[in-house]
């Protein structure tokens, strides 16, 4: 163990070192590693997991960030929402989430679309800061809407925990809370547009033809595949092969984007990459949670949570703290696979709906991206935009505080979360 925490300080990958834990941790305990194995082999394979849907919604994802499809679709939204004071960073602040629920992570939506957002603010008289801290804060954004891989991911982990919750039920369940941090981020943009006197696109019914029209291709992708989805056409495992054809149809052969077949490969790879280091997180914090069932540390949290927490908004406090430090220690794909299946009992205690704690715990993995000084998104935005770390972090402070009252708004009124499904009898809820 004490060589594992030197190799986590030296920089280790987090697969490595959870699986490092989880292998020495049975062994003491008199295991042998084909537990592990076997347990793996189960969540890989099972037909119900639903990870096919990862890569696949994460390359339709990829495919549609490379050529100028953010272009067409900003294109769109600044038609749409141009008209309004700050309607250009509202439309950037939409442009980044829609990337973002499909790629999967913020990063990706950063270092895609930052050296086309930040100029086209600039241009529009958006003060540096400002847009740096929009650009940053809003890569994290679409982590709520449907289809998003962590909301996937998040379902699949749970199931697999002995709490089966269908995927469907946690999309519809972020869609309030997602547009309620959207239009937060929105309020920030029309105050800087008001305080700026930035001009504003005049509503032209004609350029949002000409938008729509040229367009078409990508907002059918998602129209598509949520019709089919909440009209109960098709599960989303049907849907996500579906998904990944039409983007690379819609990329290499009708925009031509994609020029030729090795461009194809690249992207592919791309895909690959970020998708393989998430299963293999999954696989090794497979064996961490087994391991962590052994030692019954879900009972020990359980009972001495109950012994000191008796309220439960001070629990809820304690979980949103929690999981903001967590947020910006780990990566969130880590952080569900490993923190939520110890969460899932302790939240049954306490009376939280299952797909509420999902709502709660992937809004607060979401903040954890903006939280100085290590939060993702400010290291990759330094990167992206060339700017000092605490530059960043100071440009973004305004974001994660009116986000964190969002964070706050979604923990404790859980009608955003279980409004819809409870007022269409898809979903009554646990308690």
């Amino acid at each position: 163990m004490v060589a594992l925490g030197i190799a986590g300080l030296l920089g280790a990958p987090i697969f490595a070192l959870l699986g490092g834990i989880a292998m020495i941790g049975l062994l003491v305990e008199g295991f042998l590693p084909d537990l592990v194995v076997g347990a793996t082999h189960s969540q890989l394979t099972s037909s119900s997991a639903g990870l096919a849907t990862i890569p696949l919604f994460t390359l339709a994802g990829f495919l549609m960030a490379e050529g100028k499809s953010p272009e067409r679709l900003l294109r769109l939204l600044r038609a749409c929402f141009g008209w309004m004071p700050g309607g250009t960073a509202f439309a950037a602040a939409a442009l980044c989430a829609f990337f973002t629920l499909f790629t999967g992570g913020s990063g990706v939506t950063i270092l895609a679309l930052g050296g086309l957002l930040l100029p086209a603010m600039l241009k529009e008289r958006y003060r540096e800061r400002f847009s740096i801290g929009l650009l940053t804060a809003s890569g994290s954004l679409g982590l709520l809407f449907p289809l998003s891989v962590p909301l996937m991911m998040f379902t699949i982990v749970v199931s697999a925990a002995g709490t089966p919750i269908e995927m469907e039920h946690l999309f519809i369940g972020g869609v309030l809370p997602g547009v309620l941090m959207l239009a937060l981020v929105g309020v920030l943009g029309s105050r800087e547009g008001i305080r700026q006197r930035v001009d504003r696109v005049p509503f032209r019914v004609g350029e949002l033809l000409a938008a729509i029209w040229e367009a078409k291709w990508e907002v059918l992708l998602p129209v598509i595949v949520l019709g089919a989805l909440f009209g109960q056409l098709a599960k989303i495992a049907e849907l996500a092969p579906v998904a990944a054809l039409y983007a690379l149809i819609m990329q290499r052969f009708i925009h031509r984007d994609l020029k030729t077949n090795g461009d194809v490969v690249r992207v592919m790879d791309d895909c690959v990459s970020l998708v393989g280091g998430v299963l293999l997180i999954l696989c090794v914090a497979v064996g961490l949670t087994r391991y962590f069932v052994i030692l019954q540390v879900p009972e020990a949290l359980i009972g001495w949570t109950t012994a000191h927490v008796e309220q439960r908004w001070i629990f809820l406090l304690c979980l949103n703290l929690f999981l903001l430090l967590v947020g910006t220690v780990m990566d969130i794909f880590s952080a569900i696979v490993v923190v939520a299946p110890l969460l899932l009992p302790l939240a049954a205690a306490f009376k939280v709906d299952p797909v509420h704690l999902g709502v709660i715990f992937v809004a607060n993995l979401e903040l954890g991206y903006l939280h100085p000084p290590l939060g993702l998104n400010l290291l990759l935005a330094s990167v992206r935009f060339k700017k000092p770390v605490l530059e960043v972090m100071w440009a973004t402070l305004p974001f994660f505080a009116i986000l964190a009252g969002g964070v706050l708004l979604i923990t404790y009124w859980d009608w955003l979360t279980l409004g819809i499904l409870k007022m269409t009898g898809l979903y009554p809820g646990l308690y």
